[in-house]
């Protein structure tokens, strides 16, 4: 499994850099911890690192699997009424945090169905 991050350029207004510069300055002042940033609402709370590489195996399984079919990603794509792009975002892992409404429907695309199952954690690896 290969994953591979590409530099994008991200176009912005006026208006949303000078929104995000005072976000920064404001966070630079207050110096959040992440469960203050968590509920403030303005952040995402992070995945956990198991958590993550198991929906990138997902991803590639996915695209894996779309390959054996000879299925193109504009194919996949507008059966899962995505555009191609976010698709290959997906599949490259430059989408690195994908629902998994979105890989419930990627893999429906393919005839696949993703099977969700409740195991036990190791005793390292429990939450307190």
């Amino acid at each position: 499994m290969e994953f591979r991050r590409r530099q994008m350029k991200i176009e912005r207004t006026e208006e949303e850099k000078a929104r995000l510069k005072a976000v920064r300055e404001r966070f630079q002042r207050e110096k959040p911890n992440s469960e203050q940033l968590v509920a403030s609402g303005e952040y995402n709370p992070p995945i956990r690192q198991g958590e993550y590489w198991e929906l990138m195996q997902a991803a590639a399984a996915l695209k894996k699997a779309r390959e054996a079919a000879g299925m193109s990603l504009r194919e996949v794509a507008e059966k899962m009424a995505i555009d191609a792009a976010a698709l290959s975002r997906l599949e490259n892992g430059v989408n690195d945090t994908p629902t998994i409404d979105t890989l419930f429907r990627y893999a429906n695309s393919l005839g696949k169905q993703i099977v969700v199952q409740i195991v036990d954690l190791p005793n390292e690896g429990q939450l307190t």
